[in-house]
């Protein structure tokens, strides 16, 4: 058995991909920066990401796949689903293998599998569009935290770019350590040490005085257009998942208020 060890980023897949082909290796399981103690008997190869070794899987690919097919592996990759470099890479195996395309042979587990964790990407990614709440700090910026199922910084990045043009903000995901921050130009990935619970009073003191004012307006806001005698707890939590309740202001209770 054959550790891969990478550095946990997409293009890095794409490279071990590359040399397991390059080198015929046999038997390989993919390890992100920290070596499987569960193996301990095994080889480990370091792998080192190569763009140019990664465009030549992602050029072949793009030659065998529709264009759907194509982005569904990047977003199969960002789910971290348990085993997802395995799963694409016996997906990749067949696609390669195989004189016509594969993608509606559901028959498959590879297939059918990375078709699922890319649903589970897309919708997570949606949700997030819908789910972040942005606070205001007393150098104007505007910061929110999350915390999705999936990796989905890199997929919403561009809608709050275009949305938010003329506003400096950072949008940081407390589960993998790390934000993206806008500051009126261009999009750059940041890496911190940051409270993941935005209700937090320490956390609050960096808001912009006005911030905790227009807090207690949109949960008045939420609160008035909610109508108690339609009110349906299931299908509110279908849609709007405890899971994130923490980070919307409109859960979050008035830190000041007796």
């Amino acid at each position: 058995m054959i550790q891969l060890l990478y550095d946990g980023s997409y293009e890095g897949w794409l490279t071990a991909v590359f040399e397991i082909y390059e080198y015929k290796l046999k038997d390989v399981v993919f390890a992100k920066e920290e070596i499987s103690n569960t193996l301990l008997f095994s080889e480990i190869q370091l792998v080192i990401t190569d763009n140019a070794k990664a465009n030549r899987v992602l050029n072949g690919l793009e030659q065998r796949l529709s264009h759907h097919g194509f982005n569904n592996l990047y977003f199969a990759f960002l789910s971290e689903m348990g085993q997802i470099e395995e799963i694409l890479f016996r997906f990749v195996e067949y696609v390669f293998s195989s004189p016509m395309n594969i993608e509606g042979d559901l028959s498959r587990n590879e297939v059918l599998n990375v078709k699922k964790a890319a649903h589970l990407t897309g919708k997570e990614s949606h949700r997030m569009k819908a789910f972040v709440r942005f606070k205001l700090t007393k150098d104007n910026l505007y910061y929110a935290i999350i915390e999705p199922d999936c990796d989905v910084l890199p997929l919403i990045e561009q809608h709050f770019k275009n949305r938010y043009a003329d506003q400096r903000w950072l949008i940081y995901d407390a589960k993998r350590k790390y934000g993206i921050y806008y500051d009126l130009e261009n999009v750059s990935t940041v890496e911190m040490q940051f409270e993941s619970n935005p209700s937090s009073r320490s956390l609050a003191e960096i808001n912009d005085e006005n911030e905790e004012f227009f807090e207690n307006l949109w949960r008045n806001y939420f609160k008035s257009v909610n109508i108690e005698s339609r009110k349906n707890t299931k299908l509110h939590i279908k849609h709007m998942p405890k899971r994130y309740w923490k980070n919307l202001t409109e859960k979050i209770p008035n830190l000041n208020k007796r």
